[in-house]
């Protein structure tokens, strides 16, 4: 079945809904080799997702995790993730990760989801480890520390058990440098349902269909950005150049837009200024960072992506007053006081 499924993508028809449902069966079948679920993913990624398609798949996957038992209180408000896809190959550090320690400091409940390094040095959980907060708490855990502190990592093998019948096929995808349906689903499919999200994508003309799709999941705010990284793009807003922007809100509509940095009060950057490196490393970077002690172009990347994410937190109205914001909690302390608390 899903070899005829395969065959009909190399031929460039779209996946109805009942064939996404019987592919997303077949793909977390221990039975299905993992070299026929490879080139069902590059299959399908060749001819080029649609926005149907990734909504149904992040419906059906979605409908597969473990949910986090979060109370009636922490559910009422806004959840928040801000995460990028990957796939830019850039090799920054942990922008989206420092982002979601910052907007926790500034009070923003963050339910952070994501998964360790598949084609970068450092992805979100090695970093994590490295900076010494847990990165597998269960589902009761996690409810317990967005409840104290106001944040939890929720690794992404714990809550889709049954990924692990499709993480060989994707280690094949990536041995062979191609990227999958996997790389933009990360993002849908937080198992805390947060209520906000600002989600990175490498290319500009992802950002609109990526908006619709997280629309579509019945998120009530969002943003998705892809920046200017000198040659190609980043999954995050980027002091490099012009940025590209699709975003909703439930009082808002849907709405597209560009912001460039001379909009804002930041300095001229390269792409070296925003280098990272292994876990430890990007974790100095971090700490660094939320204390206060690096200026320049790293920590204004940051101030920037941050403003993005309480805005789209509905923490302040605009993106520049919520790098405002940022900059004051990492100024009077409270960016380093909430590291040290999730380390504890």
């Amino acid at each position: 079945m899903l070899n005829s499924l395969t065959e009909s993508l190399r031929a460039g028809a779209d996946l109805t809904a009942e064939q996404v449902t019987d592919s997303v069966a077949h793909m977390t079948a221990e039975a299905i080799p993992p070299e026929a679920k490879a080139d069902f993913l590059t299959a399908l990624a060749e001819k080029g997702e649609t926005a149907e398609e990734l909504a149904a798949f992040a419906s059906e996957l979605r409908a597969r995790a473990t949910a986090v038992p979060l109370d009636d209180t922490t559910r009422a408000g806004t959840i928040l993730d801000v995460c990028g896809t990957g796939g830019d190959g850039l090799n920054t550090f942990n922008i989206s990760t420092t982002v979601a320690i910052l907007c926790a400091a500034a009070g923003v409940t963050v339910a952070k989801h994501g998964n360790r390094a598949i084609t970068s040095k450092s992805g979100s959980a090695d970093v994590l480890a490295a900076l010494g907060i847990p990165t597998d708490l269960s589902p009761a855990d996690a409810a317990t520390s967005i409840a104290e502190h106001g944040f939890a990592f929720l690794f992404a093998p714990l809550y889709h058990p049954a990924f692990k019948h499709i993480a060989p096929a994707r280690k094949l995808c990536a041995e062979r440098g191609q990227r999958t349906l996997f790389n933009f689903l990360g993002p849908l499919l937080n198992p805390a349902k947060p209520s906000a999200q600002l989600i990175g994508v490498p290319r500009a003309e992802l950002t609109e269909p990526m908006a619709k799709v997280l629309q579509s999941l019945g998120i009530a705010r969002g943003m998705v950005v892809s920046g200017c990284a000198g040659v190609g793009g980043m999954d995050e807003l980027s002091t490099l150049g012009d940025n590209t922007i699709a975003e909703f809100y439930q009082d808002r509509g849907f709405a597209t837009a560009t912001l460039s940095p001379a909009d804002l009060p930041l300095g001229p950057a390269t792409l070296d200024d925003l280098a990272g490196g292994d876990a430890e490393t990007n974790a100095d970077i971090i700490r660094s960072i939320l204390a206060g002690d690096t200026q320049g172009p790293k920590r204004e990347a940051v101030l920037l992506n941050t403003g993005a994410a309480l805005f789209v937190a509905n923490v302040t109205d605009s993106i520049s007053a919520g790098m405002d914001l940022a900059a004051t909690v990492i100024d009077d302390g409270r960016a380093t006081a909430k590291l040290t608390a999730l380390g504890n």
